[in-house]
């Protein structure tokens, strides 16, 4: 399989779309790239073009911006998409625009190109019933930075063809991830479903009053911040023993939250017109200078944890053993 026969497209082309298209096109695709929204036109090469200097400067890749973006083709026309193979939707989290964008999608494509969504938040196979040949609909659920990250979820919906749940689960691999099948289709998926326990167990301790949301956040940095990188939940409750869990949770898990509302700590913000550091107001308070500073030093993290995680695979054990 070589990615340089496998032409490719991502449709949106916001924070998570370049960097979707940055990851293609590091692993040899030629792509793509559709801006629904005009003014993507304008921000999508300048985005794309910043991650590959970045990605060149700690040495992932050998090659400088152009040699990338010579395989790139910007562009809000659908009809550039024919040729594809595999087009990635990443647009807004609302249905309606999403069934436009697919309609868009299926006039142009080969009816055996596959179309991916990379939602969090919709089921696949609620949106795969929104398109013509819902068997060649996949979910491609990716992190951000998704051009460092070793995350990616392939998810099957209930009418998904197996054959093309196979085929991204290997294709990954050359896109530098350890992907996750998800072989069965429900709301989240797998890591969101985690994070969002977590989530709402965080928003309890902060407005029940037990914890300061600095606290929160200093316990998950300290205690599962230390150990996620290497190991998942299951490998960790091995390593430190099984028994103690069981003989925790029958007292602990009683008492943790259930809650269905919304938090009130998080609707305040949204209500406010509070976007986190992308406009300095957040559970947090920034100044503007702040508010970039940590952006700067997501990116550079982004770049460390990646080298500490690389040292580290999946399979680690199984290579020291074999040695």
């Amino acid at each position: 399989m070589s990615p340089e026969t496998i032409p490719v497209a991502v449709v949106g082309l916001g924070l998570m779309g370049c960097s979707v298209t940055t990851c293609l096109l590091m692993a040899g695709h030629p792509v793509v790239a559709v801006a629904p929204i005009p003014a993507d036109m304008t921000t999508a090469e300048p985005r794309i073009r910043h991650h590959l200097s970045e990605l060149l400067e700690h040495d992932i890749v050998a090659q400088d911006p152009d040699f990338f973006l010579q395989r790139l083709t910007i562009t809000d026309a659908y009809a550039a998409l024919k040729p594809c193979r595999l087009v990635i939707e990443c647009t807004l989290e609302d249905i309606d625009i999403k069934r436009r964008v697919y309609e868009l999608i299926e006039v142009q494509v080969d009816d055996e190109a596959v179309i991916a969504s990379n939602t969090s938040a919709i089921p696949i196979t609620q949106l795969q019933g929104l398109t013509r040949r819902p068997a060649r609909f996949i979910g491609l659920h990716w992190a951000e930075p998704s051009h460092t990250t070793r995350f990616l979820e392939v998810i099957c919906g209930d009418q998904t063809d197996s054959r093309y749940a196979e085929f991204f689960y290997d294709i990954a691999h050359h896109w530098g991830k350890e992907p996750t099948l998800v072989r069965k289709d429900i709301r989240g998926f797998i890591t969101n479903r985690l994070m969002y326990a977590m989530y709402r167990e965080a928003f309890t301790l902060v407005e029940d009053g037990y914890a300061s949301i600095e606290d929160v956040d200093r316990a998950c940095r300290n205690n599962a911040g230390y150990w996620m990188t290497l190991v998942g939940v299951f490998r960790w409750m091995d390593l430190t023993g099984v028994p103690a869990y069981l003989n925790v949770l029958k007292d602990l898990w009683p008492t943790l939250s259930t809650r269905t509302d919304v938090p009130k700590l998080i609707q305040d913000i949204v209500d406010r017109g509070g976007r986190g550091v992308a406009n300095a107001d957040g559970f947090y308070t920034y100044t503007p200078e702040e508010a970039e500073a940590w952006q700067r030093t997501f990116e550079r993290f982004s770049y460390e944890i990646r080298e500490l995680a690389l040292r580290y695979p999946a399979d680690v054990v199984k290579k020291i053993v074999k040695e």
